[in-house]
């Protein structure tokens, strides 16, 4: 049976990293974007990371560009981004698809182990879905990832065991990171 310890990404500089090297630490795996209304999430991302890091936690960050081209700037202007305004220090990859034909394959494995069932209830789920529903017309069945900030809980032992999509509070992600701590 697969985990995402069988993955292997590119880091922000283009080098590859086996995610086995993350085995056995608890695992929250992000999409993300620097223009997007739900960037104010690395600010709880990152008290979680200074918070949980030494309970062996990891956040892993993954800019994404595909969603009303929100992530336009190279690695490195994302990264100097993410570390001056919200200071986070959690490892961040470099960017990629996570949707369609050139989705990246770790995404593809997360998003089949835990598919979406929707954003919830409340005016900023309803707006949000007419937003995606137009956005992801592109990408058909392919469409995995449904917007920025989604985000994969995964186990010590390499297993999805939870998805939050970005209208989640991020109370209850913490919550849930909490438990597996």
């Amino acid at each position: 049976m697969a985990n995402v310890y069988d993955f292997t990404v590119k880091d922000r500089k283009g080098e590859n990293v086996s995610l086995k090297d993350y085995e056995g630490k608890v695992l929250l795996i992000v999409n993300t974007a620097t223009g997007c209304g739900f960037t104010p999430h690395y600010e709880p991302l990152e008290a979680m990371y200074k918070d949980f890091r030494d309970k062996g936690f990891e956040i892993l960050d993954f800019p994404c560009n595909q969603f009303a081209n929100q992530a336009p700037g190279s690695e490195d202007e994302i990264h100097e981004f993410c570390t001056m305004k919200f200071g986070t220090e959690f490892p961040q990859f470099a960017k990629i698809d996570v949707n369609g034909d050139s989705a990246d394959p770790l995404f593809v494995y997360l998003a089949k182990e835990i598919p979406f069932e929707g954003f919830g209830k409340g005016l900023k789920a309803g707006a949000l879905k007419k937003f995606t529903d137009m956005n992801n017309k592109a990408f058909g069945d392919k469409a995995y990832i449904k917007w920025n900030f989604t985000k994969f809980l995964i186990d010590r032992e390499g297993r999805v065991v939870a998805r939050f999509e970005p209208t989640m509070d991020m109370d209850e992600v913490r919550n849930e990171v909490e438990k597996l701590l």
